[in-house]
């Protein structure tokens, strides 16, 4: 017998999830290393996925390090050099693809449009022009969001499971 290497169900563990990321990123704190933002202008949906991945990305390359360093300590029987961690954190952090962690664009629409119906965001008035405008004027432009007051209230297992408290 064969044991599945995947989890059957969620896919793989990522350091932090989407919609802990998304509060607080909207909340202004900059978790995970991103820009702090102002929370009552927020931020459009583009710039939170990009900083999401970035947060991702960055967080992978640590942990990588980490293991490569301790082990590389452990078969040299030395001490865990921090400057070493940061050379292989930028080294894997340049070797790892955008697109290799995290959820794709569309995924994220969705889960933006989940917490949306929630009322846990809303568009803060702020509305800028796309670069997709300067080629065809008709396009959307970005619109900034902030965290709402259900959104702060609303509870960790809620923020990793927006489906289950808009469907139960």
């Amino acid at each position: 017998m064969t044991l599945m290497l995947r989890p059957q169900r969620g896919g793989f563990l990522k350091p932090f999830g989407c919609g802990e990321f998304i509060r607080d990123y909207l909340a202004g704190y900059g978790p995970h290393g991103s820009p702090p933002i102002d929370p009552d202008t927020g931020a459009p949906q583009a710039d939170i996925f990009y900083n999401y991945k970035q947060a991702l990305r960055q967080a992978t390359a640590e942990d990588r390090a980490v293991k490569h360093e301790e082990k590389a300590a452990r078969k040299e029987k030395r001490p865990i050099s921090p400057d070493n961690i940061e050379h292989l954190t930028e080294v894997y952090l340049v070797r790892l693809p955008y697109k290799a962690k995290g959820c794709r664009y569309h995924s994220f629409i969705t889960y933006f449009s989940n917490i949306k119906k929630l009322g846990w965001v809303e568009p803060s008035g702020v509305v800028e022009p796309s670069e997709f405008q300067d080629n065809y004027p008709k396009g959307n432009p970005r619109i900034y969001y902030r965290l709402t007051q259900a959104g702060l209230s609303a509870p960790d297992y809620l923020w990793a499971d927006p489906r289950k408290a808009l469907y139960g």
